[in-house]
């Protein structure tokens, strides 16, 4: 019998915000012990630090500049490569749970998944239900507090916030019972994409206070303490301006983003107790991740950035628990991988075809034991000057996202096209627009000091420069597999 597939997919998650990977003050059960049957990638990368950009890559395989996917308003067109449509044409029964982010609204999904459930209504939504809190610090009508763009709400009662999310987790254990008493041994593909830890920052009770504010790791030392970070940080560090913030605040938030991933273990942790209940989990693979991070305050930062590639917002977590049938060795494992890499993966261990290219590798030897697997990982984005189209205008003050969406609607470096490449060490940043930048990560493990002038890295950067123009020249499109009639 085939085995099943189960993507379940975290919003903004940081890898660092997991027990198993380093935070001592998480409280995430659930996810470290599938950490402990599995494979953990402690080193895995996103291809774009926002949603629809990375969700359109892990999708296909694809890089998200390869068909111009550089905004949250470019979705994929009915021709492009996706893995959901993959497994259905493959004969996996898919059932699609869950935000979009990827396929556009308006366009018929039955050509992804034998069932869709969008879990999404517009009062329950987290951004609606808590903003309309009574005691929420985030409020439609408060712009002009000095707390308004940190997207910090904090308690909300009644577990407003979480009933999109808590909706999708029923669905897809109801979808699991039904699966249990069905005689025909199709395989399914369940692909759960939740909308925590995604700011605001809030929850409730019992999640909300469960992390202790006074044993958080380390936070990164605000904008001020750094040297050569981009014009998009500098431009939203101003206009967000928390600079007043004292640590009790920043604690306060960074503790509530990891009581959200608390209340996002235990949504995990009821899928993971209905899969061993009905008698699926041996023949299940499953694969939890996240599409990018978050800053949480790094920086003095709140939320995120659409073309910076500092490790909280593109170092997410991955954790593949493979099914009984697969041999693998359970560990962490320091492998540097890509989210482009899990189309490649699930057509390995399900014996199926990608019948376009793709530039994916399979994670089937780190599965089995491997710690090598690339030389280095790539995130991307920001547009060119003139492009308006990837702006997203139409965002006033009154936005909570307005600091990062006016800055993108400017025409100064700061929204401009940027190319990440990273190794185990060292980080390089090219920029179209401005200075690039260079990171020593053993000496400099938060990215602080820009290194890209100082002359004892020039051999290593020229390096980098080269092996960027190698990525861009083999990545920049693809030819899909037909052929036209001329």
């Amino acid at each position: 019998m085939k085995q099943n597939i189960i993507y379940f997919v975290a919003d903004q998650l940081r890898a660092d915000a997991l027990g198993h990977l380093g935070n001592t003050a998480a409280h995430t059960p659930n996810l470290d012990g599938l950490a402990n049957e599995g494979v953990s990638f402690s080193q895995a990368f996103c291809q774009n630090p926002v949603c629809v950009p990375s969700r359109c890559s892990f999708l296909s395989g694809l890089y998200p500049h390869t068909l111009g996917h550089r905004t949250m308003h470019f979705l994929q067109n009915e021709e492009e490569p996706n893995l959901l449509r993959t497994m259905k044409e493959n004969g996996y029964e898919v059932i699609w749970c869950g935000r979009n982010d990827v396929i556009p609204a308006d366009r018929d999904k039955s050509d992804y998944c034998d069932d869709y459930f969008s879990g999404v209504k517009l009062a329950n939504t987290k951004i609606v239900s808590c903003s309309s809190t009574s005691n929420a610090r985030i409020q439609t009508d408060n712009s002009n507090s000095e707390d308004f763009y940190s997207f910090y709400v904090g308690e909300t009662p009644n577990g407003q916030g979480s009933a999109m999310d808590d909706q999708i987790i029923a669905y897809a254990m109801r979808y699991l019972d039904l699966k249990s008493k069905k005689k025909k041994d199709k395989p399914f593909f369940l692909y759960i994409s939740l909308g925590f830890p995604h700011p605001p920052y809030g929850c409730s009770r019992p999640f909300y206070g469960l992390t202790d504010r006074n044993a958080l790791n380390a936070k990164r030392p605000d904008l001020r303490f750094t040297q050569g970070k981009p014009s998009m940080l500098h431009s939203i560090h101003s206009r967000q301006n928390l600079i007043n913030w004292d640590e009790l605040q920043w604690n306060e938030l960074r503790a509530t983003y990891l009581d959200m991933v608390a209340q996002l273990d235990a949504q995990f942790g009821k899928l993971k107790t209905k899969l061993i209940e009905t008698g699926l989990d041996e023949q299940t693979t499953i694969f939890a991740f996240s599409d990018h991070g978050d800053y949480t305050g790094d920086y003095g930062i709140a939320e995120k950035v659409q073309n910076c590639f500092d490790d909280p917002v593109c170092n997410i977590p991955l954790i593949i628990r493979p099914a009984k049938s697969l041999n693998f060795r359970p560990r962490i494992t320091p492998a540097l991988i890509e989210l482009t890499d899990l189309c490649a993966t699930v057509a390995d261990i399900t014996g199926i075809s990608l019948n376009y290219t793709h530039f994916g590798k399979s994670l089937r030897p780190v599965l089995e034991g491997c710690d090598n697997h690339r030389e280095e990982i790539h995130c991307e984005g920001g547009r060119i000057h003139g492009e308006e189209q990837c702006m997203e205008k139409g965002h006033g003050p009154e936005s909570h996202y307005w600091p990062r969406l006016s800055a993108q609607a400017s025409e100064g470096p700061e929204h401009t096209k940027a190319l990440m490449l990273r190794n185990s060490r060292y980080k390089y940043v090219k920029r179209l627009y401005e200075d690039d930048e260079f990171y020593d990560l053993e000496t400099d493990p938060m990215e602080l000091k820009n290194l890209i002038h100082d002359s004892r890295y020039f051999n290593l950067i020229h390096e980098f420069e080269r092996k960027a123009l190698d990525f861009l020249l083999s990545t920049t499109d693809y030819v899909p597999n037909r052929k036209d009639r001329r």
